[in-house]
């Protein structure tokens, strides 16, 4: 296909993040976009005040003959019902992964970030450090990026800085040149069934990168690392040895959790770098980017300013306000190691006692890591539960939030189940000391209970 054909576009699903950028970078190529989303969020909120129609509730009558495209989500079933009309329509539809692949076809230099974990971070951190590099390239990223206003850019050179999402292989459509490879979990198991398949899908995604690219791998991580044998790309490796090409030395942590330390490339030190996000996964994640922008040719004193400059995504343990005298984050965590990475970070910071509201993100994930989820929730001192997110999923795993409470209580801790978000901020409110710290945790809409305390202040 070539998109230019295509000038009325629908897309279905709109007010997701990947979908959202899309449709903005669509409209600033003077397409005529809107489309449709299950319910009112920020998102979809955001889109309207910047010119783009968004109907909330998806059905037929959405979808006219004058529509030349329908793209729609992943998530979205066969029988929705703006699929179904604008297939008895002969409309051509396309699922966004398919239809990002068509985007980044337009560039000479697409750049992917991929990894179970840590791509939003570190694609933001690429990211900065292309702008920083005045290389004035496109963006789009899983977050809302303070250096661009959103989650997408439309620069005018041939680099597009990509997050790369491997749910439904949806980053095997993409025409890359170069990526990143963080790491590789057991993630998204109500697609791929298990590690093996999700480890041969990342062996095609690199298998894909030219012979003049540049493939950046953990490591540390065995599955990550075996990739080499799976590309044409030049590797680079990074980790916390010298068996890597790069790794980091004399990591120090400031009051904030704030990091600081040496990279090395190859033993010779390089540059030293200070960083505004908390943890060591964050050191590991910008020591990627430095890896990349080192191949790219970027000068690292920039590419070190850069990275003192960001100061993290979206809904990356970001600081949303103070409740009763204790710091309220909030963060996107919603899978066990990503858990853990956020407290290693927290852990890092000067507070008295922790309190977690969580909410589990889909009914398959709680169930194939129940025990996990409980084992990194006891770090927290306390922990409340809100109801599970299901997303596109029904409950046929027959999992509650009283099994989750269950597992905590065997490992020596209590834990409670709060359905009402109001209900949740007054219990805070009524317990929390001054010098404590609350982390609203989960990918779904347990951010608005942080939205709310942030309105409050």
């Amino acid at each position: 296909m070539d998109i230019h054909d295509y000038k009325n576009i629908y897309m279905v699903g709109i007010g997701g993040i990947s979908m959202s950028g899309i449709a903005e970078i669509l409209k600033n190529w003077n397409y005529n976009v809107w489309g449709s989303d299950g319910v009112k969020s920020s998102q979809t909120e955001w889109l309207e005040s910047n010119g783009i129609k968004v109907n909330i509730g998806q059905v037929s009558e959405n979808i006219i003959k004058d529509i030349d495209l329908v793209v729609y989500t992943a998530a979205i079933k066969e029988d929705n019902p703006e699929l179904v009309k604008a297939r008895e329509l002969g409309i051509p539809t396309m699922e966004r992964g398919d239809f990002l692949g068509e985007i980044t076809k337009l560039f000479k230099d697409t750049i992917g970030i991929a990894g179970t974990h840590g791509k939003t971070s570190t694609t933001s951190m690429v990211s900065y450090a292309f702008l920083e590099a005045n290389l004035d390239p496109s963006i789009q990223v899983g977050a809302n990026l303070k250096a661009i206003n959103g989650n997408y850019r439309v620069g005018n050179s041939d680099y597009f800085i990509i997050e790369a999402c491997e749910y439904c292989e949806s980053y095997l459509k993409f025409k890359q040149r170069s990526a990143i490879v963080l790491n590789i979990d057991d993630d998204h198991l109500d697609y791929f069934k298990n590690i093996n398949n999700i480890k041969k899908s990342f062996e095609k995604y690199v298998s894909l990168l030219p012979s003049n690219g540049y493939l950046v791998l953990n490591r540390d991580d065995e599955r990550v690392y075996d990739l080499r044998n799976s590309t044409k790309a030049k590797v680079i490796t990074v980790g916390k040895t010298d068996e890597a090409d790069w790794t980091y030395k004399n990591v120090s942590f400031d009051n904030e959790g704030y990091p600081t330390y040496e990279a090395y490339y190859k033993g010779e030190k390089m540059v030293d770098v200070t960083l505004k996000v908390t943890g060591l996964h964050n050191v590991f994640n910008s020591l990627c980017c430095i890896a990349l922008c080192n191949a790219y040719g970027l000068d690292l004193k920039v590419v070190s300013k850069a990275l003192s400059k960001y100061d993290g995504a979206s809904r990356r343990l970001e600081y949303k306000g103070m409740l009763k005298g204790a710091k309220v984050y909030d963060d996107y965590g919603h899978h066990p190691t990503e858990i853990n990475a956020t407290i290693m970070g927290l852990k890092n910071k000067k507070y008295n006692e922790s309190w977690v509201v969580f909410e589990a993100h889909t009914y398959s994930r709680l169930a194939a890591h129940l025990k996990e989820f409980a084992q990194s929730l006891v770090h927290f001192d306390h922990i409340i539960l809100i109801d599970i997110y299901a997303a596109r999923e029904v409950n046929t795993y027959n999992i509650h939030e009283d099994d989750l409470i269950k597992e905590i209580k065997k490992l020596g801790k209590d834990a409670i189940h709060i359905s009402d978000f109001d209900e949740v901020i007054s219990y805070l409110s009524n317990n929390v000391k001054e010098g404590d710290v609350i982390l609203t945790l989960g990918a779904g809409n347990v951010t608005k209970i942080a939205n709310k305390i942030k309105e409050m202040n």
